[in-house]
């Protein structure tokens, strides 16, 4: 049990299966029911992502996402670039920065089009 509060994003994806090799090339664990499968919970350290199938969904059209804050963007940025995405696309990573409202941060877009930005406080 979680001695904190927490919030848990829960986002559509196309195939449950791609989703999570997507996921573990960057170390994320995964729990995956149903057979077909139908849900995942994805997990990498305390970070936990909720993914349900949604086979129709069009990954350019999806609007989902989260951010993530981390304790070593810098580090996560280096794991993250294992995929070595493309910085425009479905899927795509855009480069690490430091941003004007206080954080050092960088984003994904993975294959179902969700927006996972990623970042720390300067």
């Amino acid at each position: 049990m979680h001695e904190y509060d927490i919030a848990i994003p829960i986002l559509p994806c196309k195939s449950i299966d791609d989703t999570v090799a997507f996921y573990k090339t960057i170390g994320f664990d995964a729990k995956i029911w149903g057979a077909p499968h139908h849900y995942a919970i994805l997990t990498r350290g305390t970070v936990e992502l909720h993914v349900f199938a949604q086979p129709d969904l069009d990954p350019a059209c999806s609007s989902a996402g989260c951010y993530v804050r981390v304790l070593d963007v810098d580090d996560t940025y280096r794991v993250f670039s294992k995929l070595k995405l493309n910085q425009s696309g479905i899927p795509r990573m855009d480069k690490i920065e430091d941003k004007p409202w206080g954080m050092r941060e960088f984003a994904i877009v993975d294959l179902n089009g969700n927006l996972i930005r990623i970042g720390q406080p300067l």
